[in-house]
């Protein structure tokens, strides 16, 4: 019998992984067997109660990571910040301005940030890809640090381009929105990195990725479930 399937049939009984003499591995490898062929159900629950174990080191983890960098998370000056000066719940969006699912999920999130007056919005840029994703992203934090109130035009500007950008796709955003002479700053190279840090350590594998209290939402979910999220979110917090 595989390793795995007796680990999910010990977790599920609550049985430590303690040593066996061979003769009780294959004792209990017996009665296993006996006991499958008699209750097939009991994999499927085994399974289940595996996931379920899983799922809850997960989030405590993830919990903690929370706890852990919560100043970089919510406080870090150099992440665009929208919505409400003092919020109910603060949500972080990890994105990338040539992942199409970004493009996708963005004009969500702002639905949800507009329908929602008392929630704020930090943005945390992970150029996974391409050059032409980590000088927007730049250019964008560099428009905020040095004028926020430019910031979200210059953002939906370059979150609206259809594909990949590129060096002359960058230059027109910059124009319709005003900023033909913005340069990147030191500190928005700085702060991409610490995006790119906080992202391994949370588990962040691609964008998108929505963080709304302690549940992390991978990918472009829908605005209903986005929905639903905040109101768990909003229960947990109560």
């Amino acid at each position: 019998m595989k390793p795995i399937l007796m680990a999910l049939l010990l977790a599920s009984a609550g049985v430590s992984a303690a040593p066996f003499t061979p003769e009780q591995e294959a004792r209990i490898r017996e009665l296993i067997r006996e006991t499958l062929v008699q209750d097939p159900a009991i994999l499927d629950e085994a399974a289940e109660s595996w996931q379920r174990q899983q799922e809850a080191d997960y989030q405590s983890n993830l919990n903690q990571l929370i706890k852990r960098q919560h100043q970089l998370l919510f406080e870090s000056p150099t992440s665009p910040r929208l919505g409400a000066k003092a919020p109910a719940l603060t949500l972080v969006l990890f994105t990338d301005y040539n992942c199409p699912y970004c493009k996708r999920l963005d004009p969500e999130v702002m639905k949800l940030l507009g329908n929602h007056p008392d929630l704020a919005l930090i943005i945390k840029f992970l150029p996974f890809k391409g050059e032409s994703a980590t000088a927007a992203a730049r250019l964008a934090i560099s428009q905020w640090q040095r004028q926020p109130d430019a910031f979200l035009p210059l953002h939906q500007t370059l979150m609206g381009k259809r594909g990949m950008l590129d060096e002359t796709s960058i230059r027109a955003a910059l124009k319709a929105t005003g900023n033909r002479a913005l340069s990147m700053s030191d500190e928005s190279a700085r702060e991409v990195n610490i995006n790119l840090q906080l992202a391994r350590e949370l588990g962040v594998q691609g964008t998108p990725a929505l963080l709304i209290g302690n549940r992390l939402l991978p990918g472009a979910v829908s605005y209903e479930q986005l929905e639903q999220t905040l109101q768990d979110a909003r229960e947990d917090a109560s």
